[in-house]
């Protein structure tokens, strides 16, 4: 049973940076594509970065030269580096996992911008 495990998230000032984590169990995670979603209020979820098992990484264009995407193989752990945040960035943000060709999601983390 795959589970993810989202944190970092809070309340930053526009231009700020934030970083994401998101804890991976189960599953064989070094052979699987990872990433990270977001919803924000009254919106569909969107895709903000992905990065394959080779980590070749894929951004939205709103969030390219901004967030960074890496993964941690041996720790089981996919990281988003947030910088020059706006508030059109406020979101919830989902981790996410493709095995299998199932997808699994986290939770979810809240992030803020706002001054």
């Amino acid at each position: 049973q795959v589970q993810l495990v989202e944190s970092g998230g809070g309340l930053v000032q526009p231009g700020g940076s934030l970083g994401l984590s998101c804890a991976a169990s189960g599953g064989t995670f070094s052979r699987n594509a990872m990433g990270w979603y977001r919803q924000a209020p009254g919106k569909e979820r969107d895709l903000v970065a992905t990065i394959t098992s080779g980590g070749t990484t894929t951004y939205a264009d709103s969030v390219k030269g901004r967030f960074t995407i890496s993964r941690d193989n041996p720790k089981k752990t996919v990281f988003l580096q947030m910088n020059s945040l706006k508030p059109e960035d406020t979101a919830v943000y989902y981790c996410w996992l493709r095995q299998d060709y199932v997808n699994y999601w986290g939770k979810g983390t809240l992030v803020t911008i706002s001054s």
